[in-house]
């Protein structure tokens, strides 16, 4: 049976840097690329790091139902199709989704719908030691502006709340400590017997 990885984190708490390490370390693993409508960054690709719509094309995407999750971050929209999801799940491979909290709550939506989603969810939140370490990171990044930053800390306060809602915390230590953690709880879960359609053996003396 094939599984849903969602991971969440606040912003810049290196969700995007596991979710890269993890597809490097796990080939049958694939990532439902994510659609929105700001500009390219140089050497990101369409159809690879993102799809790039532009507004009307993804509002009218969103009015025919076709995502699964979309929002509005800093003034850009940003949604995953839910062919992006479900094609990949009825040919019984993985899906890993890189998400925000409220994509989360929007995927376990859709799995309280769907059984074969809820069959194969599992979400991660993946958490700052402290907020002043988030801030720290952020800055280190030299993407933002203080008043960006500052947003971003607000939006993480609120974030960190929502822990209790998925199946996994990872408190963040060390990028290779939280990519350990991670590919843990993915070859934890490839290995429960729930998801095994047969033993992976021929023939089992007990």
């Amino acid at each position: 049976m094939p599984i849903v990885l969602v991971i969440s984190a606040p912003s810049g708490s290196g969700k995007t840097t596991v979710c890269s390490g993890l597809l490097a370390a796990a080939p049958g693993l694939a990532r439902a690329i994510t659609c929105t409508t700001r500009p390219p960054r140089p050497g990101e690709r369409n159809g690879v790091d993102y799809h790039f719509l532009d507004p009307d094309t993804f509002g009218r995407r969103v009015a025919a139902g076709d995502f699964l999750e979309h929002a509005t971050v800093y003034g850009h929209r940003y949604g995953t199709l839910k062919t992006e999801l479900f094609d990949r799940l009825n040919a019984r491979r993985d899906v890993l989704l890189n998400v925000d909290v409220q994509g989360a709550a929007a995927v376990r939506a859709e799995a309280a719908r769907r059984p074969d989603l809820a069959a194969a969810l599992v979400t991660v939140f993946l958490a700052p030691v402290s907020i002043d370490t988030l801030a720290e990171r952020l800055r280190s990044r030299g993407q933002d502006s203080e008043s960006v930053i500052g947003q971003r800390l607000a939006a993480a306060r609120m974030e960190l709340e929502r822990w209790r809602e998925f199946d996994y915390l990872v408190v963040s230590g060390t990028m290779s400590e939280d990519l350990g953690c991670v590919q843990a709880i993915y070859t934890a879960e490839k290995l429960r017997c729930a998801r095994m359609l047969r033993p992976p053996i021929s023939e089992v003396q007990l």
